[in-house]
Order: structure tokens, then sequence, then C-alpha cells
């Protein structure tokens, strides 16, 4: 295990007032079922929570969401009594917004626990405030002896299984929430826009699911106000609030923000949908997630927002954070000999080789939305991913990534390790030039984790091109396995402060660790 930095574990006390539990059964928030309330005798409500999002070694991003508008202050402490705090003054918080709103904490002292509070005023008398809501994070280590330790996992709420009261709710993020980590990674598909949620759906064997929900999950998203509701849906879990209010996050998306399979330019043939154009369904998608997640790369001026990002943890780790969706070109066989969009873009690609070439951290995590070398199919003829299952030289989509892979052997780049979600399974890839088509590159990993409350999915096959070998691998035999049936899995990554080895576990829920790979540091490729 990394060694931890000395400041005190949050309090209970604490990770309660955070999370707004009353009782250990799944709640709703008064504000799912009606507008919010505009009565001048009312004071603001935070009832949705708080989160942070991407923490480095001096800042963060607080998020809060009010039933009316509001003014939002956030204070910070060393402590849980908040005896010396800071106050930041935030953004007045409205309808235009979906009455969310995040202010940024800069100047944080490295590698400490802080404690905050958001309050949620009246605009008009700011002496009418709403309850305090409570959370905590810690900043990024300074030294690198401070070791760092992380979560990642995906995959939320999908093919029909939401909420579940009977069992609890979201219960892997309580356990996640009990491990402590520094940050969680969610690689996409935070919500399923295009999954309906019956009330209840009969299993295999007989028993039943009940699904909590709510009106803008009774159909796909379409509108703005149906892409809201999707995200605020997950945040009716006790278990969620609970966690954001504890865990700092680092958050990508994938297709099922907007609707499955989809890319740039899209028109849809989906009954469903009486709305075509996916171009106009991911703008009011990114909108909302702009909305509900703490992620300041978006929060910038129109031109500048952009969802990948390098987040900076310490001496120890730099955190690449991709968008394997808002570029790439159109899915199809992916035997293209040239192919300059790929999935990637070609400005992502070159920002992505540039800041690899300028991280000093001794690892280099990739956060990838997809996965390199399994196959996954988009109906009969065309590819969702990068391979193609075609296992000869590098085609299609697979020339980008030939280019980076070539870019950081020949620039020897070490510490790069993959990590993706996705395909609702958990496996270990190991990548080698002898066993590949294309050579020219230094050997790597990729580890695979998710879902977190979705369906579980039997493994994909693998690519050849770039010589995958999988290790490792946990996936159900049938399609669609429910939570109920099948553990949910989730990933945990551990560097040590003092040999600097990083050590990956695949986790199922339950607390078993299913695999654990310890990579060593300063290699190019292992």
């Amino acid at each position: 295990m990394s060694n931890r930095p000395s400041v005190p574990a949050p309090g209970r006390r604490t990770v309660l007032r955070g999370s707004l539990l009353a009782s250990a059964a799944v709640t709703v928030p008064v504000a799912v079922t009606a507008a919010p309330a505009f009565a001048l005798s009312g004071r603001p409500s935070a009832s949705w929570g708080v989160q942070v999002g991407d923490v480095t070694a001096s800042s963060a991003l607080v998020w809060v969401r009010s039933d009316r508008p509001a003014r939002m202050v956030v204070e910070t402490s060393a402590t849980e009594s908040f005896r010396r705090s800071r106050t930041w003054h935030g953004p007045l918080i409205g309808a235009r917004t979906d009455f969310t709103g995040t202010t940024p904490l800069y100047g944080l002292p490295a590698g400490e626990q802080v404690h905050y509070r958001v309050t949620l005023a009246d605009p008009h008398d700011p002496r009418r405030t709403g309850k305090p809501v409570y959370g905590t994070f810690r900043t990024a280590p300074a030294r690198r002896r401070d070791g760092v330790r992380f979560l990642w996992s995906g995959d939320i709420a999908g093919q029909g299984w939401g909420i579940n009261p009977d069992i609890g709710g979201y219960r892997v993020y309580d356990e996640m929430r009990r491990l402590d980590p520094d940050f969680f990674l969610c690689s996409g598909d935070n919500i399923y826009a295009d999954g309906v949620l019956e009330p209840s759906v009969t299993l295999p064997d007989g028993r039943v699911w009940r699904n909590i929900t709510t009106v803008e999950k009774s159909k796909v998203a379409e509108t703005l106000d149906e892409y809201r509701g999707n995200f605020r849906y997950n945040l009716l879990d006790d278990n969620l609030r609970a966690f954001n209010a504890q865990v700092p996050s680092v958050i990508q998306w994938d297709d099922h923000e907007v609707r499955n399979n989809w890319y740039p330019g899209q028109i849809l043939d989906d009954v469903r949908y009486t709305e075509k154009n996916v171009d106009l369904l991911a703008a009011r998608s990114m909108r909302a997630f702009r909305e509900y997640f703490p992620v300041p790369t978006l929060q910038a001026s129109p031109a500048e927002r952009r969802m990948h990002r390098v987040v900076r943890h310490g001496p120890l780790l730099d955190l690449f954070v991709l968008d394997m969706r808002s570029f790439r070109n159109a899915n199809s066989p992916g035997r293209q000999p040239d192919d300059t969009i790929g999935i990637l873009g070609a400005e992502q690609l070159s920002w992505l080789k540039r800041e690899l070439s300028r991280s000093r951290a001794v690892w280099k995590v990739i956060a990838a939305d997809m996965p390199l070398g399994l196959v996954v199919p988009d109906g009969a003829t065309d590819f969702e991913a990068v391979a193609q299952g075609d296992p000869g030289a590098p085609l299609g989509r697979e020339l980008q990534i030939a280019e980076l892979l070539r870019h950081i052997k020949h620039r020897g780049i070490t510490g790069t390790v993959w990590l993706t979600a996705d395909v609702h399974y958990t496996s270990a890839q190991h990548y080698a030039p002898e066993r590949a088509a294309f050579k020219d590159f230094a050997p790597f990993w990729e580890f695979v984790s998710g879902p977190l409350a979705a369906g579980s999915f039997p493994a994909n096959a693998l690519d050849g091109t770039f010589g995958p070998d999988r290790v490792f691998v946990r996936a159900p035999d049938r399609e669609n396995v429910s939570p109920m049936e099948q553990p949910q899995f989730f990933g945990e990554v551990d560097i040590d402060g003092e040999s600097g080895e990083l050590t990956v576990r695949l986790r199922a829920q339950g607390g078993t660790v299913l695999f654990s790979k310890v990579l060593q540091p300063g290699r190019t490729g292992q």
C-alpha cells in the first residue's frame, strides 16, 4: 500500500452530514417530483449533495444544486470544527444552469485533508440561508513519498438496472467510499440517456428487480431537460451522495451520455427518437454534463471547453483524460489504409503526444473511455472502438493508436498505463511487439473494469494487431446479467511513495480482489 499523508481521515460526522443520510434506505430528494419551488418564505435547499472534481495539489472545483435561485457560498477549513475557515463566494445559481453551480478553490495546501461546507443563501436576503452541506477531500501531495491511491470504473444505471431500494441502491459506492481513495476516475457512461427504466423486471430465476423511476427515465432523452433528469437520477441514491461528499472525482464521458455508439454527424434511424440529429442531442447532453459534474475545462469559455485534459496529482501521477467520442469519425468496418481523424481526432492526438512528452510524473495513466485491443462491434459490419478484428497491420482507427505508441517508444516515455471501462466486465491485457503485427512500440498494460451499476456481459474477442495477451478476465457467460446476479466491478491503483511501484487491483463488489499486478517505475515497457 502507498504511504498515506499524515492527515486525519474524514470523521464519520462529516461524511454523514455531507451525504444527508437519514436512514439506510434509498431516499428521494423532494425536488425529484416537482419543479423548484419559489415560495418567498422558503430557504434554499441542497438536498442533492455536493461534489468536488479534478483536485490538484492546490486547487479543486466544488459543485452543488439548489432547489431555487440562490447564492453559493463555500467555506474551507483544516478541521471539522471550521474554527478557522476561509470563505469563497460562488455564483448566483438559477434556472439557466438547472440550479447547479460550481466554485473554484485555489491556493489550497498540498497533501492535506480539506473540510468544506456549502451554504445556499437567498439572493435577495443573504441572511436567509439553507442548511449547510458538508464534504471533505485530500489535495494531491507535493512530496513523492506520500503516495497516491485511486479507484476507477464506469457504466451506471444501464440496461434497465437502476436504483433498486430492495438491495440498498448503489451499494458498491458505499464499499468504494470505505476504501477512502484520493479520488475516483469514472471512465464514461455516467448515465444511460438511451436506457429506459421500467418499475420492475423479472429475472431469469424468478426474482423481481425493482427500480426507482422518474419521468425523465421513462423514455430516451432528447430534450435538455430530459438529459438533465438523467444526470439527476443517480443523485437520488444515498450511497452515491455519501461517496461524492468524501471522494473527489475525475469524470469523462462516452456514448451513453448521449446515445449508444454515437458519433459526430450521425443521423438516427431509431424510431424511439423524434430528434434524429445526433450533433444536436450531443450538444444538449454536453450542456447537462457540464451542469452536473465539476470539470474545470468545461467551465471555460465556449471556444476553450473540452473534455480531454491532464489532471496532475503530485510527482507520482499525471492522469491523461481522453475524449474518444467528440472527435471520432463514423463507425465503419475500419479497414481504411489512411485515417487522420480516427477515434481521437488529429488535434487531440497531437495534444496527447505533446503532453506525454512534457510529463515529468513517474506514472502517466491514460484514461481511455474505450478499450484498445478488444473488438467492440456496432451492428453486423461496423466497429465502435479501435480494434476491428483484423489481426494484421494497423488500419482505420488503429493507425492513430500505432502513431501514439510509436511516439511513446521513440521519445522514451516511461510509465504509461491504460485504464478503461465500457465493456461491462473486468480484465487485464498485456500488449507486446513480439506477439503483434505492428511491432514499433514498447510493451504496456491495459486494465478494464466496470460496470458499477449496470448489466454485465461476456468478454469481447481480442484483435492481434498490437499483440494483446488476456492475462485475466472475469465475465459472465450470458448477456445483461443484473447486479442482483453478478457482482459489480471496480479497479484500484496504488502508487507507493517509497518504491514508486504501481499496483493495480481488479476488485469485485463484496471486497474480493480478483487480480493484482505490480508494475515497476522508470521503464519504457514491461
